[in-house]
């Protein structure tokens, strides 16, 4: 959740401390995979936020799913 908060909203402010305990807990690649996901649902909020929900931008209210 942190990792999530400082890619959002402080992402020019992560320092060693910070990496260095999420290395306590992930790999390099697992910190890449967790940034890459945050960053995709980051920017589908905010595309949803600009635009709304509705089946001309999302597949989801065409197919029915």
């Amino acid at each position: 959740m942190r990792l999530a908060e400082k890619l959002a909203v402080d992402f020019r402010q992560v320092d060693t401390a910070f990496k260095a305990e999420l290395r306590e807990h992930f790999s390099d690649a697992e910190i890449v995979e967790l940034s890459v996901m945050i960053g995709q649902y980051m920017a589908m909020g905010r595309m949803l936020v600009m635009f709304g929900p509705s089946s001309e931008f999302c597949e989801v209210y065409t197919t029915g799913g």
